[in-house]
């Protein structure tokens, strides 16, 4: 493990008293990456074969071809279900049953199949209650024998042909349905003991050992004869299922009324919205390859696998930003539709510098693991741009939140913290606008970011100026009673760390986050530029009390009333915190406020959070569950409204404690790509599509975790599994800056 720089021997002996875990491989997985053919009419059917995507509807038959379903003209008849056999592709419509064998249709019979399979070689096919073979493209009785109920689906299972309708599951054999329990006492029932979720069954499949049943209570598992059950309890996200598909690997795919799971090595996997499907009711579930195509009433959905290792995501995600145009003068963005225009643009936000801070930290590390020149460039780059805002306002220590060019094409933040109207300035150069009333988010990055680029990329010059940059932010807080004040002469809305206003409501309710913050920026300026102006009003604030506050850095009640980006403010904090405290009993009271802070959101999974608990503290427990969070992260960085409040596997985790609200974390599949500042146990969300967010809080964790060691490098050496040609629907992005340039470095 490659500790961070530490400058605290109690912070040292803290990771040297903990042995490092192994790192977790970066092995090759499978990327999933979602898009939607969407129809005016429900598709009800759908299949794979030799490559090609079949799918029914209402109106006939139709074929997959690029971004859009044609018409076969052979099959007008509405569908109901299309099977796939070894050589055949067979269509149930309400006109009959239909055989697709070299390209060409045949009609088989005009009789209301309801299912086919094929069996010891034989196609065979129920029809009402009985079973028919067909011979020579023509159906006969395979005999005279009939089922007590109406026959849905035929599922050859161990060597046995079994037979599935509404709420019954038998088996057939030359006898005839069924068997005979233990007293000779006829019996159409294939198990011995358990029983069904629901009389109320939809699909049958057989897989390995076992032949699942999809009801609207979850899922039947028949095992020799013993019937057991899956559903929520078990992790089953959604228990009304409609139907079910063998995967491509040891998966199988379950479809429900509110989307699709993909079940593999035991982990369910949620797939629902306009992500993944165009509507979230599936009918019908076929798998061709490494791709996956869900029939819903809203048109087909494709899920689409390509093997990937985290460094290639790491290489997309870098192309992603480009492509997208999200960089701008030195800074990172989130991108907003803009229903004018009709097309995405960069938001300059409330919070460029902060947000722009983790890009700056990622490309730090980055360049630690890496020495690629690119890294640091990205990371001088950004480090300016974070120097340009403070220099821009004239205001020595003072950093503006974001710069926006007159008459650049985007949109610029029109509103300020609490609810006030933004503030926006000249420079003095009348090129740009600065927003001002700046809270105590933009120093918190800075004192991380430039600290991690200080460590890992800075050289020359740019170490004097790093130092001297966060110097005089330190410098105006002390200058200022620990305040930050603005243009006008008074403290900003968010801009308060003084007595006074810990003394007030609000203030008390603030001041254990204050607190931290404060102390972090002092303490850390003191370190790093030796002066004894830094090492006094430390004490100073060590005298008022400011160390015991800490312990309540993290509020926890009213949980509505709890802010989620909050944490990662305090978790900023604390990086720098632990790392420069060298007193002791100090350093054991951080930890102390640290590690409670730490508990509320270890439930999250989040792998910023935990990484950087694994450095300050040697735990690497989460490391795991981290490396999951990252493989979890959509390609498709827009982000979709999502639902999650319906699911029936709404549980907290044992051991875990959910005490900010909520019951469970999800991973960014389900919900959305996202910045270090959100909520990830938000059950339902989203921005349907508006937004598209930067991924810098992932690289920012990736290139961490590689650091120190929790994620090793991939042993891959094949290009396709390292690096991207470019991002997928590059072509949405925002267009490129063509405003005036960033004021050279002086």
């Amino acid at each position: 493990m490659s500790p961070l720089p530490l400058r605290s021997a109690a912070a040292l002996l803290l990771l040297a008293a903990a042995a490092a875990a192994a790192p977790i491989p970066d092995s090759v997985y499978l990327q999933e990456a979602g898009r939607s053919i969407p129809s005016p009419t429900p598709v009800t059917a759908v299949a794979a074969l030799n490559g090609e995507i079949l799918v029914g509807g209402r109106t006939g038959l139709f074929h997959l071809e690029g971004d859009r379903l044609a018409a076969e003209p052979s099959l007008t008849n509405s569908i109901r279900r299309l099977v796939r056999t070894s050589d055949s592709l067979w269509a149930l419509t309400d006109g009959g049953l239909w055989r697709r064998t070299g390209g060409h249709w045949t009609k088989i019979s005009p009789l209301p199949v309801t299912d086919v399979c094929e069996f010891r070689g034989t196609p065979l096919v129920g029809v009402e209650n009985q079973i028919w073979r067909v011979r020579d493209n023509q159906l006969e009785a395979v005999s005279t024998n009939r089922a007590r109920f109406s026959i849905t689906r035929l599922v050859p299972h161990q060597e046995t042909l079994f037979v599935h309708g509404p709420g019954r599951l038998t088996t057939h054999t030359p006898t005839g349905f069924g068997g005979l329990d233990a007293y000779d006492f006829p019996s159409d029932l294939a198990w011995d003991w358990g029983a069904l979720p629901s009389p109320n069954t939809r699909d049958a499949l057989s897989r390995g050992p076992a032949l699942y049943l999809a009801t609207d209570r979850g899922l039947g598992v028949l095992r020799g004869m013993s019937l057991t059950a899956i559903a929520g309890a078990q992790g089953l996200p959604f228990e009304d299922t409609t139907c079910l598909a063998t995967g491509f690997t040891n998966d199988l795919w379950i479809g429900t009324t509110r989307g699709a799971i993909r079940w593999v090595d035991g982990d369910f996997q949620y797939f629902a919205g306009k992500r993944w499907l165009p509507a979230d009711s599936v009918n019908a579930i076929a798998v061709d390859g490494l791709r996956v195509a869900i029939a819903t009433d809203g048109g087909l959905g494709l899920i689409e696998y390509e093997p990937y290792t985290l460094a290639k995501k790491a290489a997309y995600y870098e192309r992603h930003l480009e492509e997208w145009g999200q960089k701008r003068l030195g800074f990172t963005h989130k991108l907003e539709w803009d229903e004018a225009l009709k097309e995405y643009v960069r938001e300059v936000s409330d919070n460029d510098g902060g947000y722009s801070g983790n890009y700056l930290a990622a490309q730090s590390y980055r360049y630690a693991v890496t020495r690629d020149p690119e890294a640091r460039r990205e990371a001088t780059n950004t480090f300016h741009a974070l120097c340009w805002l403070e220099t821009m306002t004239g205001i020595p220590g003072f950093p503006a939140r974001a710069v926006w060019a007159k008459g650049e094409r985007g949109h610029q933040s029109g509103h300020g913290s609490g609810g006030y109207t933004a503030e926006w300035h000249d420079t003095a150069d009348g090129r740009f606008e600065w927003k001002g009333d700046t809270s105590s988010d933009e120093l918190c990055s800075h004192f991380y970011a430039l600290s991690l680029f200080l460590d890992f990329a800075a050289e020359g010059s740019e170490k004097t100026r790093a130092i001297e940059h966060l110097r005089r932010i330190a410098s105006h807080l002390v200058d200022h009673h620990w305040q930050l004040v603005d243009v006008d002469g008074k403290a900003t809305r968010w801009g308060r760390w003084d007595p006074d206003y810990f003394r007030t409501d609000e203030g008390r309710y603030d001041r254990g986050l204050q607190a931290v913050e404060l102390l972090s920026f002092i303490r850390t300026a003191g370190a790093l530029t030796g002066d004894s102006k830094f090492a006094g009003a430390y004490r100073d604030l060590v005298g008022l009390g400011y160390p015991g506050y800490t312990l309540r850095a993290r509020n926890t009640f009213p949980p509505d009333s709890v802010l989620h980006f909050l944490d990662e403010l305090a978790f900023w904090s604390f990086a720098t915190l632990l790392r420069h405290e060298t007193d002791p009993d100090l350093h054991a009271l951080y930890r102390r406020a640290y590690e409670r802070g730490y508990e509320v959101v270890r439930v999250e999974n989040n792998p910023w959070f935990n990484f950087l608990h694994a450095a300050l503290t040697g735990d690497e427990s989460e490391n795991a569950v981290s490396v999951e969070h990252l493989r979890g992260w959509p390609i498709d960085l827009r982000v979709w409204s999502y639902q999650n409040s319906h699911r029936a596997d709404l549980r907290t985790p044992a051991g875990q404690v959910a005490l900010k609200g909520g019951t469970r974390t999800f991973l960014p599949r389900e919900t959305e790509p996202l910045r270090w500042d959100h909520w990830l146990m938000q059950a339902d969300g989203g921005a349907g599509g508006n937004d598209v967010v930067e991924p810098s809080a992932w690289l920012l964790a990736y290139w961490m975790g590689r650091y120190h060691g929790y994620v090793a490098a991939p042993t891959v050496t094949d290009p396709a599994l390292l690096t991207v040609d470019h991002s997928r629907d590059r072509e949405l992005g925002a267009k490129p800056y063509l405003g005036p340039s960033r004021p050279s470095v002086p």
